[in-house]
């Protein structure tokens, strides 16, 4: 599947009567809950000795990608152009790949 075709299917299930306003907050603080619930896995695995639930994680990163495609919904833009834009930046940042050098270089650059 790809991206955009995703993110049409996705926002099948959007609430119309939303406005833009309310959809643009919805899919912000929506991001932020389902994130949230990515780290309270990883936490409980880490922390508390629970087995990492792979399938509930993945469960939730599929909840984190349908507000991504809200989120790219109420501005307009696809999300192949989100992750395309990322991917150009990510490129940008690290042309041959990661390295703590350039990592620690660009925070220094930054802090300036």
């Amino acid at each position: 599947m790809e991206a955009n075709e995703y993110q049409q299917l996705a926002m099948r299930t959007l609430n119309p009567e939303l406005d833009e306003r309310d959809v643009l907050i919805n899919a912000v603080m929506g991001l932020c809950g389902e994130a949230g619930e990515v780290i309270d896995i990883v936490k409980k695995h880490l922390a508390q000795g629970h087995e990492l639930d792979r399938q509930k994680m993945v469960d939730e990163l599929g909840d984190v990608a349908w507000y991504l495609a809200e989120c790219a919904t109420v501005l307009g833009v696809g999300l192949d152009d989100v992750l395309e834009g990322n991917i150009d930046k990510l490129r940008t940042r690290f042309p041959e790949g990661f390295s703590s050098e350039r990592s620690v270089l660009r925070e220094d650059q930054q802090g300036a």
